[in-house]
C-alpha cells in the first residue's frame, strides 16, 4: 500500500496560499525541505492569497489555470499542496490538471515510509498510510463505483470499492494487533530500566536540528544523520555514564514539525512513549535557524498533546559552529540551576558541560558527605568500598572512621536495608542527619 517512487526524482510544482483567515501559516521555505527529503525535484513555486479555500478545488480558477499552465510547460509529474486537500479537492484538481496531487500529509507520509527501519516503524507508518488513503480509494477504482447489471456483469453483491474498503479495515485490524504486540515488549523494556531505576534521558525537538548527530557524538553510536528532514524515524536507545548519577538511557526520537498530522502522532504514540516516560528531555535546538522561537512553540505543543509536558527540560541549542563568535556555555536561572546549553554536535564543543548540566539536575538525590562508622561497623564500610562510593578514609582521636562518600541515596538506603541498620544510625559528620 505504500506510494511508489521512481529512481530518478520526480518534477514537482509546489502550490503555498496564504489564507486570510489562518494566522498559523505553513513554511513556503519548510515545503520545499519537505519535497527535496521525499525525493522530489520542485521546478516551479506557485504562490497566492486566499480569502477562503474553493470548496471545491481549494485555489481558485485562475489560480488552476496557472497550475495547469505550469504542469504543461515542465512537464510535471506531481503537485504538492502546503495545505491539508480533502480526497474530493485532491480529485477535482487531478481531473483538470491531468496530473497527480499530494496533500501535505501524503507528503509527510511518504517521508515516513522512505525513512522507516524497524518493523514497529514500518508497521506504524502503513497503519497511519492506510487511514489516509481509506477515504481515497474512490479515485482509483471510478468505473466501479456501482454494480452494473446484465448478462455476464451480474457481481456477488459488492463492488469492487466496498470489498478494497473491507480488505483495507482487515488489514488496519491486523497491523493493530501486531502493534500491540510490540507495545507490550516495549513497555516490559522500559518497566525493566525503571524497576533498576535507570534514568532515561530523551531528545526531542523540531526536524532537523541535529538531534541525531548530537547522539553520535555523545554515544559514538552511527545512527543514520543527515542534512534533511525526519532522517531519523525510528527510536534508538544507547547506555551512557555520566559522573554522580551512574548509567543513564539515552533515546533519539522522531523530529517533530509544524502542524504534525494527528494521525501520525496517534500512529507514532508508542514511539513517543520514550518521551513521556523520560526523566529528562533534551530539547535541541537549531540556534542558526531565524525560525527557531516558532519551532520550540510547535515541540513545547506536540509535548502538550502527548502528555509529556510535565516532564523536566533541558535546552540544548545546537550548531553553535554556524554563529559567529558564540562559545560553549551554560544558561542558569535565579537559583542557579541549569536551563539551557549552548553546543556543537558536529565540532563537540561544549558536550562535557552538557554532561555537567545533565548531572547537576538529575543528582539532586545524590548523597555526597562524610559518614562517621564505629570500629563495629565494618561491614557497612566494606560494602561502600565495593559499591565503589568511598572518596576518602580518616580516623578521629576517638577510633572512630570518617568515610568521604559520593553515591545515590537509593543505593545507600538499600545499603542500609539489606544490613538492617536504621536509617539514622549512619549520619554525616558536623551535619544533621538527611
Amino acid at each position: 500500500m505504500f506510494f511508489e517512487r521512481p529512481k530518478s526524482g520526480e518534477l514537482a510544482v509546489l502550490v503555498h496560499m496564504n489564507l486570510a483567515a489562518e494566522a498559523d501559516q505553513e513554511s513556503p521555505k519548510e515545503l520545499e525541505e519537505l519535497a527535496i527529503s521525499a525525493g522530489a525535484d520542485p521546478v516551479e513555486f506557485l504562490t497566492g492569497s486566499l480569502a477562503h479555500p474553493n470548496p471545491k478545488f481549494f485555489i481558485g480558477q485562475g489560480k488552476l489555470e496557472e497550475l495547469r499552465e505550469l504542469v504543461q510547460m515542465h512537464d510535471a509529474q506531481l503537485v504538492i499542496f502546503n495545505h491539508a486537500l480533502s480526497p474530493a479537492q485532491e480529485r477535482n484538481i487531478e481531473r483538470e490538471i491531468k496530473c497527480r496531487v499530494l496533500d501535505r500529509t501524503g507528503l509527510i507520509l511518504d517521508i515516513f515510509a522512505q525513512r522507516a527501519r524497524t518493523h514497529e516503524g514500518k508497521l506504524q507508518v502503513e497503519l497511519a498510510q492506510l487511514d489516509h488513503m481509506s477515504t481515497r480509494l474512490v479515485r482509483g477504482w471510478t468505473h466501479l463505483e456501482r454494480q452494473k447489471g446484465g448478462i455476464g456483469l451480474r457481481g456477488p453483491g459488492e463492488t469492487q470499492l466496498e470489498t478494497d474498503r473491507r480488505l483495507l479495515r482487515a488489514r488496519m485490524k491486523s497491523i493493530y494487533k501486531r502493534l500491540d504486540k510490540v507495545r507490550k515488549q516495549r513497555d516490559q523494556g522500559r518497566r525493566s530500566r525503571k524497576r533498576a531505576e535507570v534514568p532515561t534521558l530523551s531528545l526531542v525537538g523540531y526536524t532537523n536540528a541535529g538531534k541525531s548527530t548530537l547522539f553520535n557524538s555523545l554515544t559514538t553510536s552511527e545512527v543514520y544523520a543527515a542534512d534533511q528532514l525526519f532522517a531519523t524515524l525510528d527510536p534508538t536507545l544507547r547506555r551512557i555514564e555520566i559522573d554522580d548519577v551512574g548509567p543513564a538511557i539515552l533515546a533519539d526520537t522522531v523530529g517533530f514539525i509544524r502542524h504534525l498530522p494527528h494521525k501520525l502522532v496517534e500512529a507514532f504514540r508508542a514511539t513517543l512513549q520514550e518521551t513521556i516516560e523520560a526523566t529528562l528531555l533534551l530539547h535541541v535546538i537549531d540556534c542558526h535557524d531565524d525560525d527557531r522561537h516558532d519551532h520550540i512553540a510547535e515541540v513545547e505543543g506536540v509535548l502538550r498533546e502527548i502528555g509529556a509536558d510535565e516532564v523536566p527540560v533541558l535546552e540544548v541549542y545546537n550548531k553553535i559552529d554556524l554563529l559567529e563568535g558564540r562559545k560553549p556555555r551554560i544558561d542558569r536561572d535565579q537559583d542557579g540551576k541549569p536551563v539551557r546549553v549552548w553546543l556543537s554536535a558536529v565540532t563537540g564543543e561544549g558536550h562535557e558541560l552538557l554532561f555537567e548540566a545533565v548531572n547537576e539536575l538529575l543528582a539532586d538525590d545524590v548523597f555526597h558527605d562524610k559518614l562517621c562508622l564505629q570500629p563495629d561497623e565494618g561491614q557497612f564500610r566494606a560494602r561502600l568500598y565495593e559499591s565503589g562510593a568511598v572518596l576518602s578514609e580518616q580516623y578521629d582521636e576517638k577510633g572512630s572512621i570518617i568515610l568521604e562518600v559520593r553515591m545515590q541515596k537509593k543505593d545507600i538506603l538499600q545499603i542500609l536495608s539489606h544490613l538492617g541498620m536504621a536509617r539514622d544510625r549512619c549520619f554525616p559528620v558536623e551535619v544533621s542527619p538527611w
